[in-house]
């Protein structure tokens, strides 16, 4: 079996790894890309191999079991290889098996593992963000990598959907009863969810940051897992003012890809359309992630809908003098 064929059993067995680093996300985010896994594996002693009788186990020759496992997508460049995170993807990096969530000796192990295998890669450059309260990103950290901290906006609660909605803002409160004449369906599909969203960015003079056969992909893989849903904001007439896909797993709903049509900015969909996502979130018992955002502008619009800011942390690391150079370069440039 390949690393990627064990690492799907691996993932189905122990049932808890983020949607976004499952191998069907991976499938679906990195197609006509070049993506593969690292593993760190236990090693069965001679005794564990033996029957009690001294007779060798008859699955003594079993695969050793997965401690922790790092999905990841390789880019090259001008003869540089890098791991980056692929695209609408929040989260990958390293998880480690259930049996070892609360042992920090051997989640430090799993990372020098992993460490050693990025070093036989000879990479350029590393970046991935690791999930929410992550302590292999803090592991990566004591073998000399960076950690970029970076926030999303949660609701971790949604038992009262009532009290939810009394913690939101003012302003977005006001903002829903704007939008009282307006309705949420599920009728959009992927391609018109595509074009609207092209129109939505179009008319602030920006592009489309993926290309519609890479939503039609993950549409197609998270719709036949049951795992997807588009949402809509109309007028009377049926037009279209916003629209959002959205994505989830065993525990979490992600506001994966928002839109609005600057044209009704003032309409409330926008916030009607969060809303929406919120309830959807509630009745299918999920916390809700608006995936947060850098962006000050962003981060202020989701700030006001009774989140949590999260803190969950970026891994990095420069292997080569070049990459080095350019993110200084960048760092002088945001300035």
């Amino acid at each position: 079996m390949t690393n990627k064929e064990r690492y799907s059993a691996w993932c189905e067995q122990i049932g808890n790894v983020p949607l976004m680093m499952q191998p069907w996300w991976m499938d679906a985010v990195c197609a006509g890309k070049e993506w593969d896994v690292l593993l760190v594996e236990s090693q069965k002693s001679k005794d564990e191999s033996r029957s009690a009788s001294g007779v060798e186990n008859a699955d003594s020759q079993a695969e050793p079991k997965i401690l922790g496992a790092m999905p990841y997508l390789i880019r090259k460049r001008l003869g540089q290889k890098y791991i980056l995170m692929p695209q609408q993807t929040q989260v990958g990096g390293i998880w480690v098996d259930p049996s070892i969530t609360d042992n920090r000796w051997e989640i430090s192990r799993v990372c020098q593992s992993i460490e050693a295998q990025l070093k036989q890669m000879h990479l350029s450059y590393y970046y991935q963000q690791y999930p929410i309260g992550s302590l292999p990103a803090e592991a990566m950290r004591g073998l000399g990598f960076r950690l970029r901290e970076r926030i999303t906006y949660r609701i971790d609660f949604l038992n009262d959907i009532d009290q939810i909605i009394g913690s939101f803002s003012k302003n977005k409160r006001r903002q829903l009863q704007k939008a009282a004449s307006l309705t949420a369906d599920t009728q959009l599909t992927a391609e018109d969810f595509y074009r609207f969203h092209t129109h939505c960015l179009a008319a602030q003079h920006k592009h489309i940051s993926y290309t519609r056969e890479f939503l039609l992909v993950l549409e197609r893989k998270a719709r036949r897992l049951g795992q997807c849903e588009i949402l809509s904001i109309r007028n009377l007439e049926g037009e279209v003012y916003a629209a959002a896909f959205l994505v989830w797993d065993r525990t979490t709903m992600y506001y994966l890809i928002p839109c609005y049509d600057p044209a009704y900015k003032d309409s409330g969909a926008s916030s009607l359309l969060a809303l929406e996502a919120i309830k959807l979130a509630h009745r299918k018992h999920l916390s809700f992630d608006f995936e947060g955002s850098m962006d000050s502008g962003v981060a202020k619009h989701y700030s006001q809908f009774g989140t949590t800011p999260t803190r969950y942390y970026g891994v990095e690391k420069c292997y080569h003098p070049l990459f080095r150079l350019a993110l200084w370069w960048q760092k002088i440039r945001e300035r």
